[in-house]
């Protein structure tokens, strides 16, 4: 037997209509945007051990999603820092690809799915935690008078 609180509930499920009570009842976690996509890859990454003296690097990977979140094929690394050493190149292709795992699949809402699936994504992950900052030259701050 129903309670006159549940009518009263469920008539207003039925005015609000279903893709309302879907939205509502969606976990929170759910990406919907694109930047979303890349926070949720951000909170995923992590950077390899790097020994004493190695600079880190930067490296590039292209991949792209299902609907449902699930990787499509197999991500594809398409730059690494020239020069990298092959240990150090390893460990980089590993972190990427782990990150990957920890993020796949990802939580897409319906309409983020529908838009991004089968769409290649190229993303750059900038690890160069032990290199020297470059020093920022303004020549049109100098001084000198014409």
């Amino acid at each position: 037997m129903l309670r006159r609180g549940h009518i009263v509930l469920l008539a207003a499920l039925m005015l609000i209509g279903p893709a309302r009570v879907h939205t509502a009842l969606a976990q929170e976690g759910t990406v919907s945007t694109l930047d979303g996509m890349f926070e949720k890859l951000k909170g995923c990454w992590r950077g390899p051990e790097l020994p004493r003296g190695h600079l880190g690097m930067q490296i590039t990977v292209l991949f792209s999603f299902k609907r449902d979140g699930e990787l499509l094929g197999r991500p594809r690394i398409t730059f690494e820092t020239p020069g990298a050493s092959d240990t150090d190149s390893i460990a980089y292709r590993t972190a990427v690809m782990e990150t990957l795992q920890r993020c796949s699949p990802m939580p897409f809402s319906g309409g983020l799915g529908d838009a991004v699936a089968g769409r290649p994504f190229r993303v750059r992950f900038d690890d160069r935690r032990n290199q020297p900052k470059p020093v920022e030259r303004k020549a049109w701050l100098s001084p000198k008078i014409l």
